[in-house]
């Protein structure tokens, strides 16, 4: 039986590659919205939309992500990252559709230095953080029969990202400095999204929240020089800095590796190393420009 798929925030990097991913997947039917076509902070408007569509799953991929922004802006973050997870995850729980609701490594304090298990106690230390949590928390009270998935790094050929940024950077500019004590994972939108359908698909949905990236680590001045690498752009040089010389509104954490064992076991997942997936990614925004 074909199972009726809302998904959320889809204009955007996530959502693009969902798009893409299941294009053609006759096991479902695709519901794709933005805000112009469902704004999820109107509560009656989504009630409204499971309802009528009889949604089976809702897909989340909806965030205020602006890190800094989010800062001046804490109203709108909490809007969006708290407040509507609230309204779908009523919704959900109302008319019996299953949520898997995209989250992040934000909400621990990125002091550790041994990547984070789901078991691990949350401590943001920004409003995006915090707000994200807030949607957690909401979500697994509400709906409990619910999954989040955490994830870090993330970036695609669609929208804004870092990779996008530096490939930018790199040709307009002699020199870079980029930070290079702040370690974590570069996730590809496409591998989360490839874990999504697995899980979709899988015969047993199992509730819970679960950690994704790709596999392996670096710096964000590793993930550059890697981007600048297989771009070949060497006109650019890249120098590393540390996090006090380059001060930003929001905390940012020096440590958000995840443990992905859970999901892994799980679903049976195999996952891609970070550097497979970004020279795919790469190779595929130089043939589309």
């Amino acid at each position: 039986m074909t199972k009726k798929i809302l998904i959320t925030g889809a204009n955007g990097q996530l959502g693009h590659e969902m798009r893409n991913a299941l294009k053609g997947n006759n096991r479902f039917e695709c519901i794709f919205t933005d805000v112009a076509e469902l704004d999820i902070c109107n509560a009656e408007a989504v009630k409204q939309t499971i309802a009528d569509n009889h949604i089976d799953y809702i897909v989340n991929c909806a965030a205020y992500t602006q890190v800094d922004k989010a800062e001046d802006n804490a109203e709108l973050c909490r809007k969006i990252n708290t407040d509507a997870v609230e309204n779908l995850a009523r919704a959900a729980a109302t008319y019996g559709a299953r949520m898997i609701h995209i989250s992040t490594d934000y909400v621990f304090n990125g002091r550790g230095y041994r990547p984070y298990t789901e078991a691990m106690t949350p401590d943001p230390q920004s409003v995006y953080g915090s707000t994200k949590l807030e949607g957690e928390k909401i979500l697994t009270d509400i709906c409990p029969e619910s999954i989040i998935i955490r994830t870090a790094w993330l970036y695609s050929p669609y929208g804004n990202n870092f990779v996008k940024t530096m490939l930018h950077l790199g040709k307009e500019r002699e020199e870079l400095s980029v930070v290079s004590d702040q370690i974590g994972t570069p996730t590809c939108a496409a591998d989360l999204v490839q874990a999504i359908l697995v899980i979709l698909q899988a015969d047993t949905f199992v509730p819970g929240t679960y950690h994704f990236s790709d596999e392996g680590a670096c710096s964000w001045y590793d993930f550059t020089v890697t981007i600048h690498r297989l771009a070949g752009i060497t006109t650019c040089r890249v120098t590393p800095i540390r996090s006090d010389e380059y001060p930003s509104k929001a905390h940012r954490p020096f440590y958000s590796v995840l443990d992905k064992s859970k999901i892994k076991k799980t679903y049976g997942l195999t996952i891609p190393h970070w550097y497979e997936s970004l020279s795919n990614c790469i190779e595929l925004l130089q043939e589309t420009h």
